[in-house]
Protein backbone atom coordinates (compact mmCIF):
# COMPACT_ATOMS: atom_id res chain seq x y z
CA UNK A 1 0.00 0.00 0.00
CA UNK A 2 1.54 3.23 -1.13
CA UNK A 3 0.49 6.46 0.50
CA UNK A 4 2.86 8.71 -1.46
CA UNK A 5 0.63 9.53 -4.45
CA UNK A 6 0.19 13.28 -4.72
CA UNK A 7 -3.00 13.30 -6.79
CA UNK A 8 -5.96 12.95 -4.38
CA UNK A 9 -7.97 10.80 -6.79
CA UNK A 10 -5.03 8.46 -7.39
CA UNK A 11 -4.46 8.23 -3.63
CA UNK A 12 -8.13 7.40 -3.04
CA UNK A 13 -8.05 4.64 -5.66
CA UNK A 14 -4.77 3.23 -4.34
CA UNK A 15 -6.07 3.15 -0.76
CA UNK A 16 -9.43 1.57 -1.62
CA UNK A 17 -8.23 -2.04 -1.19
CA UNK A 18 -6.71 -1.22 2.22
CA UNK A 19 -9.93 0.51 3.27
CA UNK A 20 -11.90 -2.57 2.19
CA UNK A 21 -9.55 -4.80 4.20
CA UNK A 22 -10.08 -2.75 7.35
CA UNK A 23 -13.86 -2.65 6.79
CA UNK A 24 -13.81 -6.46 6.61
CA UNK A 25 -12.13 -6.47 10.03
CA UNK A 26 -14.45 -3.85 11.52
CA UNK A 27 -17.09 -6.23 12.84
CA UNK A 28 -16.38 -7.60 16.34
CA UNK A 29 -17.72 -11.03 15.36
CA UNK A 30 -15.48 -11.30 12.31
CA UNK A 31 -12.53 -10.05 14.32
CA UNK A 32 -13.20 -12.64 17.03
CA UNK A 33 -13.39 -15.39 14.40
CA UNK A 34 -10.07 -14.30 12.92
CA UNK A 35 -8.54 -14.23 16.39
CA UNK A 36 -9.56 -17.83 16.97
CA UNK A 37 -8.45 -18.94 13.53
CA UNK A 38 -5.08 -17.27 14.15
CA UNK A 39 -4.39 -19.98 16.74
CA UNK A 40 -5.75 -23.03 14.90
CA UNK A 41 -8.18 -24.13 12.21
CA UNK A 42 -11.74 -24.73 13.41
CA UNK A 43 -15.14 -26.00 12.38
CA UNK A 44 -18.20 -23.75 12.38
CA UNK A 45 -19.55 -25.58 15.44
CA UNK A 46 -16.28 -24.88 17.30
CA UNK A 47 -16.57 -21.17 16.50
CA UNK A 48 -20.25 -21.11 17.52
CA UNK A 49 -19.38 -22.69 20.87
CA UNK A 50 -16.35 -20.48 21.52
CA UNK A 51 -18.06 -17.21 20.58
CA UNK A 52 -21.63 -17.82 21.71
CA UNK A 53 -22.94 -16.61 18.36
CA UNK A 54 -25.68 -18.21 16.30
CA UNK A 55 -24.59 -20.72 13.67
CA UNK A 56 -26.09 -18.57 10.92
CA UNK A 57 -24.18 -15.52 12.13
CA UNK A 58 -20.87 -17.40 12.21
CA UNK A 59 -21.53 -18.87 8.77
CA UNK A 60 -22.34 -15.42 7.36
CA UNK A 61 -19.16 -13.96 8.85
CA UNK A 62 -17.10 -16.83 7.45
CA UNK A 63 -18.65 -16.30 4.02
CA UNK A 64 -17.73 -12.62 4.18
CA UNK A 65 -14.18 -13.41 5.28
CA UNK A 66 -13.86 -16.07 2.57
CA UNK A 67 -15.15 -13.65 -0.09
CA UNK A 68 -12.51 -11.16 1.08
CA UNK A 69 -9.80 -13.81 0.74
CA UNK A 70 -9.02 -13.81 4.45
CA UNK A 71 -10.10 -17.36 5.33
CA UNK A 72 -10.24 -20.62 3.46
CA UNK A 73 -11.64 -24.04 4.25
CA UNK A 74 -11.01 -27.68 3.61
CA UNK A 75 -13.52 -30.50 3.84
CA UNK A 76 -13.33 -32.82 6.83
CA UNK A 77 -16.02 -35.47 6.60
CA UNK A 78 -19.34 -33.64 6.50
CA UNK A 79 -17.84 -30.50 8.06
CA UNK A 80 -15.39 -27.90 6.87
CA UNK A 81 -12.28 -26.78 8.69
CA UNK A 82 -11.66 -23.03 8.43
CA UNK A 83 -8.24 -21.38 8.70
CA UNK A 84 -6.57 -18.08 7.91
CA UNK A 85 -5.81 -17.81 4.21
CA UNK A 86 -2.73 -15.67 4.82
CA UNK A 87 -0.30 -16.04 7.74
CA UNK A 88 0.29 -12.27 7.55
CA UNK A 89 -3.12 -11.81 9.17
CA UNK A 90 -1.59 -13.01 12.45
CA UNK A 91 0.95 -10.19 12.22
CA UNK A 92 -1.81 -7.68 11.45
CA UNK A 93 -3.88 -8.83 14.44
CA UNK A 94 -0.80 -8.70 16.69
CA UNK A 95 0.05 -5.21 15.42
CA UNK A 96 -3.50 -4.04 16.12
CA UNK A 97 -3.28 -5.36 19.68
CA UNK A 98 0.05 -3.55 20.13
CA UNK A 99 -1.41 -0.27 18.87
CA UNK A 100 -4.40 -0.63 21.18
CA UNK A 101 -2.10 -1.35 24.12
CA UNK A 102 0.15 1.60 23.25
CA UNK A 103 -2.77 4.01 22.97
CA UNK A 104 -4.58 2.74 26.01
CA UNK A 105 -7.47 1.61 23.81
CA UNK A 106 -8.19 5.29 23.07
CA UNK A 107 -9.95 4.35 19.83
CA UNK A 108 -12.61 2.59 21.93
CA UNK A 109 -13.40 5.96 23.47
CA UNK A 110 -13.47 7.79 20.13
CA UNK A 111 -16.96 9.26 19.59
CA UNK A 112 -16.78 8.48 15.86
CA UNK A 113 -15.61 4.85 15.96
CA UNK A 114 -16.34 3.54 19.44
CA UNK A 115 -18.76 0.67 19.78
CA UNK A 116 -21.64 1.98 21.92
CA UNK A 117 -22.18 -1.30 23.80
CA UNK A 118 -18.54 -1.68 24.85
CA UNK A 119 -16.96 0.14 27.76
CA UNK A 120 -13.17 0.23 27.93
CA UNK A 121 -11.22 1.62 30.84
CA UNK A 122 -8.00 3.42 29.91
CA UNK A 123 -4.81 1.58 30.72
CA UNK A 124 -2.60 3.07 33.46
CA UNK A 125 0.03 4.05 30.88
CA UNK A 126 -2.47 6.09 28.89
CA UNK A 127 -3.80 7.97 31.89
CA UNK A 128 -7.36 9.21 32.20
CA UNK A 129 -7.27 11.49 29.19
CA UNK A 130 -8.10 14.53 31.30
CA UNK A 131 -4.66 15.99 30.74
CA UNK A 132 -5.03 15.82 26.96
CA UNK A 133 -7.16 18.94 26.58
Amino acid sequence: MSMVATDPEVRRVELAPAAALFRSLADPGRLAILGLLATDERRVVDLVTALGLAQGTVSAHLACLRDCGLVESRPLGRASMFRLARPELRDLLDAAEAVLAATGNAVALCPRYATPDVTVAPTPEAGSGAERG
